[in-house]
C-alpha cells in the first residue's frame, strides 16, 4: 500500500463542507424587526378601520325634513253623496178605458199638447151602436110609462066615483112605479154607453210634452184586465226633480230646503244647483241595506236635463265660512319614534268615564316652531274629508302644521310618517 494513496484518501475523508452561520447578534436583530413590522401593520389596520367607521357614520347620519302646510282660513262644506235619476215633476200615464182598434193618432214623441187635446181615437162604431140600442130602449120604456101614468089618472077618477074598485087603482099605481124604475135603468145604460163612446177619444189630461208613445195606428187595445199605457206626458219639463237614495246612516242630517248640487254625464263640467224638496219617510230595503228617497228640485228652464239621466248629487248638511282649517293629514301625523304618554290611572272604585262630546272632538296637530315639532291640542269642528275646522287651540293662520316627514339617509329618502 503506497503512502501516496493513503494520503489522498485521508485527505478525501478529512474534507468538510462549510455553511454560513448567523451570529447570535444578527438573529436577534431580525426578530425585533419582524415584530416591529407586525405592530405597524396592526396600528395601520386600526387607523383605517377607525377612519372607515367615521366615514360610515357620517354617510349614514339621517336628516329629517318636515313636510308642512300653512294654517289658513277658508270654507268647509260637509255633504252627503248620493246617486239618483232625473225625472219630470209630474208624469201622466195616459191609457184606455175601453178596448178596440186604434183608428187614428194625432200625438207623437215630443208633441206639445194642451189639456183636452185628442191624441188618439179608438174605432167608435161598436160603442155608437150600443148607445143607439140603449137609447131606443129608453124611448120605448118612457112611452110605456106615459101610458101607465094616464091609466092611473083615469083609474083614480073612477075609483073616486065608486065606478071601479079602489084595488084596481092601487095596482095601477104599482105598475107606474115599476115603469119608472125601468126608465131609470134605461137612462143609466144610455149614460154608460155615452161614456164608453167618449172614452174612444184618448185625450191629454194636462198641458205638457209627450215623452213616450206606446201605441201605433191599427193596433188593438185590450183593456179587459189592465189599463194599457198609450202615452206618457210630462206636465212641465222646465221643472225637474232628482230622485236619490240615501243610506240610513246619512239620513239624520238631511232636511227640507237643504242646498244641494249634482252633475250628469252629459254635462261633466256643469254643476246644477238644487234644493231638497222632500225627505220621504218610506224606507227601501235591498239586500239588508236600508235607504230613503230624497227628492231634489231643480230649475230646467234651458231644457238641458232630460228625463232618465243619472245624477251624482251632493246634499249639503253643514257649512262653515271663514274658519281656521287644517288638512286632514295634519291630524294623522305623528313624529317617528314618538310614544304618547300613558293616561293617568283611574281612582280605585271609580266608574269608567264616558267621553263627552267635547272630548270626542279633541285632536292633536304638530306645529313646526323654531325648527322643532311641537304638539298642540285642538278642538275639532266640521270635516269635509279634505280639511277639518279648528274650533279652539293654540293654532293661528300662518302657523306651519306638519303633515309628514322625510328622512334622508345615505342619499335615500324615507317614507313620511303618518298616524292612521
Amino acid at each position: 500500500m503506497s503512502v501516496g494513496s493513503d494520503s489522498s484518501q485521508g485527505e478525501a475523508r478529512g474534507k468538510v463542507v462549510s455553511f454560513p452561520v448567523t451570529p447570535p447578534t444578527a438573529r436577534k436583530s431580525w426578530s425585533g424587526l419582524k415584530k416591529n413590522w407586525l405592530a405597524v401593520a396592526v396600528i395601520t389596520i386600526c387607523v383605517i378601520a377607525a377612519i372607515a367607521a367615521g366615514l360610515w357614520g357620517v354617510s349614514t347620519k339621517s336628516t329629517v325634513h318636515y313636510v308642512t302646510v300653512p294654517v289658513a282660513r277658508g270654507s268647509i262644506t260637509q255633504a252627503v253623496t248620493a246617486t239618483g235619476t232625473v225625472n219630470p215633476v209630474l208624469t201622466i200615464i195616459v191609457g184606455s178605458y175601453v178596448s178596440g182598434v186604434i183608428q187614428s193618432l194625432s200625438c207623437d214623441y215630443n208633441t206639445q199638447v194642451k189639456a183636452g187635446q185628442v191624441c188618439a181615437k179608438i174605432d167608435p162604431r161598436p160603442f155608437q151602436a150600443t148607445l143607439n140600442q140603449y137609447s131606443g130602449q129608453l124611448l120605448r120604456d118612457q112611452a110605456i110609462l106615459g101610458k101607465d101614468q094616464a091609466d092611473l089618472t083615469r083609474y083614480q077618477q073612477l075609483a073616486a066615483q065608486n065606478s071601479i074598485a079602489r084595488q084596481q087603482a092601487e095596482d095601477q099605481a104599482y105598475v107606474v112605479q115599476q115603469d119608472q124604475g125601468t126608465v131609470k135603468l134605461d137612462q143609466a145604460l144610455v149614460e154608460g154607453a155615452q161614456l164608453n163612446l167618449e172614452y174612444t177619444n184618448i185625450v191629454s189630461p194636462v198641458d205638457g210634452t209627450v215623452v213616450s208613445r206606446n201605441v201605433t195606428q191599427g193596433q188593438t187595445v185590450a183593456a179587459s184586465f189592465q189599463t194599457p199605457t198609450l202615452f206618457l206626458i210630462a206636465s212641465d219639463l222646465t221643472k225637474m226633480e232628482v230622485d236619490t237614495n240615501v243610506s240610513e246612516s246619512d239620513i239624520g242630517g238631511i232636511k227640507e230646503n237643504d242646498d244641494s248640487n249634482f252633475t250628469v254625464d252629459a254635462f261633466p263640467k256643469r254643476t246644477f244647483q238644487a234644493k231638497v224638496s222632500q225627505v220621504r219617510q218610506s224606507p227601501q230595503t235591498v239586500q239588508n241595506v236600508v235607504t230613503y228617497d230624497i227628492v231634489l228640485s231643480v230649475d230646467n228652464s234651458d231644457l238641458a236635463l232630460k228625463p232618465g239621466m243619472t245624477a251624482a248629487a251632493q246634499i249639503v248638511v253643514a257649512q262653515r265660512s271663514d274658519v281656521i282649517r287644517v288638512p286632514d293629514q295634519a291630524l294623522r301625523y305623528v313624529p317617528k319614534g314618538y310614544v304618547a304618554p300613558p293616561a293617568p290611572p283611574a281612582p280605585p272604585g271609580a266608574a269608567p268615564a264616558t267621553p263627552s262630546a267635547t272630548q270626542s272632538n279633541q285632536g292633536q296637530v304638530w306645529v313646526l316652531r323654531d325648527g322643532k315639532p311641537v304638539a298642540v291640542a285642538v278642538v275639532l269642528g266640521l270635516d269635509d274629508d279634505t280639511y277639518t275646522e279648528i274650533v279652539s287651540g293654540n293654532v293661528q293662520p300662518g302657523d306651519l302644521v306638519i303633515t309628514g316627514e322625510q328622512s334622508t339617509t345615505g342619499g335615500q329618502t324615507a317614507t313620511p310618517q303618518l298616524r292612521l
